[in-house]
């Protein structure tokens, strides 16, 4: 087990962000992406009168951070469910309104150590990148079935790949011939594809479309379209939300949400604006907050990460 996978992005300054919310008695924060159990187990220990509410999609992520979480006992609930789910899982709970709420996004260490799952395109595995592997299609069917318009977009949207013509025109000709079931194959096919310069820049010429091929597998930005407005929409006045991105896409619907919550919506020229236009968010971050030069050092899978944070400062308009 390798120790990068043990260091949980940004730590610190997440806890910083969400401590002015969690410290009195009776707090309740949601981890929403509890993967391993990093930021909970952090959350538990610096802040002992508080209770944890964690989701997650993948039921061996719970089964394992349920055994590090284990000595905190009654505090801290675990919930297999998509974070989307959120208003579900707290009504289930009793609870109506939480004090602080962290996601973490993108795909978890876990995930991407454990080669059976196929989201690593540095490793030869089946090609399946379901977080919750109990339901839905995996990669190779995507792959496989999707009709040529449907891929492109789909590189195009959630890959940010400007080849996405010529990697989805490579993927149907060798499809014909034999269904994709591997990675390794997908990964040779790109590097075939792709003219000269293109493989020259980013990384491995992999990256966005094997990026492009999870989030449509794990329906992600759809999930996080209604999770991120829910999630606040659950915080009580004074409550505050962390979230970690890892690609532009995320964090642009991130951010989209937060500014329209921190937004006065009054029309123009009103001397004196009604409560019920006013900002229900105050930004706690400017712009996005990148970690730092050491951390990256420390934790290569921090290098992408974006933080931003919000504080509930008002109920919503009825």
């Amino acid at each position: 087990m390798s120790q990068s996978r043990h260091v949980p992005v940004m730590l610190q300054r997440c806890l910083d962000l969400l401590a002015p919310a969690l410290e009195r008695p009776g707090a309740v924060v949601v981890d929403c992406t509890l993967g391993l159990g990093g930021h909970s187990e952090a959350l538990l220990a610096r802040f002992p009168e508080a209770r944890l509410v964690a989701l997650d999609r993948d039921k061996e992520a719970l089964r394992l951070s349920g055994e590090r979480l284990a000595p905190f006992g009654e505090r801290a609930d675990l919930v297999h469910a998509v974070y989307d789910e959120l208003p579900d899982v707290l009504d289930r709970l009793g609870l109506s309104r939480v004090d602080g709420v962290l996601f973490d996004l993108g795909v978890s260490s876990m995930q991407l150590d454990e080669a059976d799952r196929g989201f690593a395109y540095a490793q030869d595995a089946p090609l399946d990148m379901r977080m919750d592997q109990t339901t839905g299609i995996g990669a190779a069917e995507v792959l496989n079935t999707y009709p040529p318009g449907e891929l492109v977009r789909i590189l195009r949207a959630y890959g940010e790949e400007k080849q996405a013509k010529r990697i989805v025109s490579a993927v149907v000709r060798e499809r014909d011939k034999e269904p994709f079931t591997n990675s390794a194959r997908l990964v040779e096919l790109i590097r075939d594809s792709l003219p000269q310069a293109a493989k020259r820049t980013g990384g491995n010429p992999a990256k966005r479309t094997f990026q492009a091929l999870r989030i449509e597998v794990n329906g992600e930005l759809t999930v996080l379209e209604r999770a991120i407005p829910a999630a606040v929409k659950a915080l009580a006045v004074g409550g505050r939300i962390a979230v970690l991105s890892y690609h532009s896409l995320e964090d642009r619907l991130v951010k989209q949400v937060f500014a329209a919550g921190a937004a006065n919506t009054a029309p123009p020229g009103l001397p004196v604006v009604p409560e019920r236009y006013q900002p229900r968010l105050k930004l706690l971050t400017r712009g996005a907050e990148l970690p730092t030069e050491e951390e990256i050092a420390e934790n290569r899978r921090a290098a992408p990460a974006r933080l931003r944070g919000a504080q509930r400062i008002r109920e919503d308009a009825e």
